[in-house]
């Protein structure tokens, strides 16, 4: 029977050791690499399979001593001894370190730091400043007073049920888009493995059980004029020297939202082909668009230059446009209680019940999108000069001049 190794080694032997093992006994052996670099390996048998382990090195930086390495194996035979497997012990002791680790990172990462994330990353690609800015402003007013702060992994469905429910039937439409946007930061948190689970300000199947869809809240519609009533209301806006007044009037005038009127410079117009050209950065649907301008829009422009500055209808402080809620105040003023996207859903309805001009027609003037995706590839034009007769009757309408549906049918029978 070979005679049992019982510390083998020296310290000038582990100096001196050419490549290759070499055992000290009980399982403890000093691995030498062709390189000269040399290592500590514990080689332990369990469940009839032989294992290595790795203890450190044996020379150079931080080289473990030969009487610590001695240890460090009596220590593992213990462990192998009682049947616990040490290799499988440091992996899972690593597994743990490591996923506490992250832990602690991602309690460091908050909602608010996500989100701001994500308008950073993405902030190019949105259509326009005015949609950056309300992602901001929405998240800023009402999201991160409540869970800002919050560990984003810790957002839950009664932190975004506090932030909804108070605006949910007051200013639905902001508060749907708000949730939205919530649901996709989470989503981009989950992505970028700072939480788990499901999205708790999803709509479908999860907040749709809690909170009314908005066709059920009473306010979820722009209130429109009807459209026989506007004559009298723009003879009205015409008594009022005010710019939010000529604003307002341009606005119904061009069917236009009013986000694009206040932003409107006058390197967009040229008064002289009567033409407003908006560049698809300022539209909705991120296309140019060309808006024929009635002999009255053109007279508020002529007017509203006198005023001078950058934009067509300039603000209070010298170089800055008119504020967004300059026009809803006037019409609150004048106590009247629609919206002022709602003079648009007037013109549509004047187009449909009291003129002969095609639906294209009519829904071009308002900039929307026409028919399927090959329906577009084949139509080139834009209906310009349809469209220019159709505001010009537009705004003979709005001043009076074509009161009575019966008569404006007949105007342009020929022109669908």
């Amino acid at each position: 029977m070979p005679k049992k190794l019982v510390n083998a080694l020296t310290p000038l032997a582990v100096k001196n050791a050419k490549p290759g093992r070499h055992a000290d006994g009980g399982g403890l052996q000093l691995l030498v690499k062709e390189t000269g670099a040399r290592s500590w390996v514990f080689r332990f048998m369990l469940k009839g399979k032989s294992r290595d382990i790795g203890l450190g090195p044996a020379a150079g930086a931080g080289a473990i001593p030969l009487a610590r390495a001695r240890d460090l194996a009596d220590a593992l035979r213990v462990k192998v001894k009682a049947g616990i497997d040490p290799l499988a012990e440091r992996e899972r002791d690593a597994a743990e370190a490591l996923a506490a680790a992250q832990a602690a990172m991602v309690a460091g990462v908050t909602f608010k730091a996500v989100a701001e994330t994500h308008i950073a990353a993405n902030k190019e690609s949105w259509r326009n400043a005015k949609h950056r800015q309300q992602w901001e402003n929405t998240l800023k007013t009402y999201a991160y007073p409540v869970f800002g702060d919050l560990p984003v992994a810790e957002v839950d469905t009664p932190h975004v049920l506090k932030v909804l429910e108070p605006i949910w039937r007051e200013v639905p439409e902001t508060a749907s888009r708000l949730r939205g946007r919530i649901e996709t930061v989470l989503d981009s948190a989950k992505a970028r493995g700072y939480r788990q689970g499901e999205n708790p300000a999803r709509w479908r199947g999860h907040l749709a059980q809690i909170l009314p869809a908005r066709t059920k809240l009473s306010r979820g519609h722009h209130k429109a004029m009807p459209y026989d009533a506007i004559p009298a209301f723009v003879e009205q806006l015409q008594g009022r020297e005010a710019v939010a007044a000529l604003a307002l009037e341009f606005v119904i005038l061009t069917a236009a939202r009013s986000g694009e009127v206040i932003g409107a410079t006058w390197g967009e117009v040229d008064l002289t082909k009567a033409i407003w050209t908006v560049p698809a950065e300022r539209m909705k649907a991120g296309k140019e668009h060309r808006v024929p301008l009635s002999p009255r829009a053109v007279v508020i422009l002529e007017q509203t230059k006198r005023l001078g500055g950058k934009y067509l209808f300039p603000g209070a402080q010298s170089g800055s446009k008119l504020s967004g809620m300059a026009m809803a105040m006037l019409l609150r003023r004048m106590k009247q209680d629609v919206t002022v996207h709602g003079f648009r859903s007037a013109f549509r309805d004047w187009a449909a019940e009291c003129t002969g001009y095609s639906h294209e027609v009519a829904e071009m003037a308002l900039a929307h999108t026409i028919g399927n995706a090959v329906e577009r590839a084949y139509r080139r034009g834009d209906l310009f000069e349809k469209r220019r007769r159709l505001m010009a009757d537009w705004g003979d309408f709005c001043a009076g001049k074509m009161q009575g549906s019966a008569t404006v049918v007949s105007i342009r029978q020929d022109v669908a």
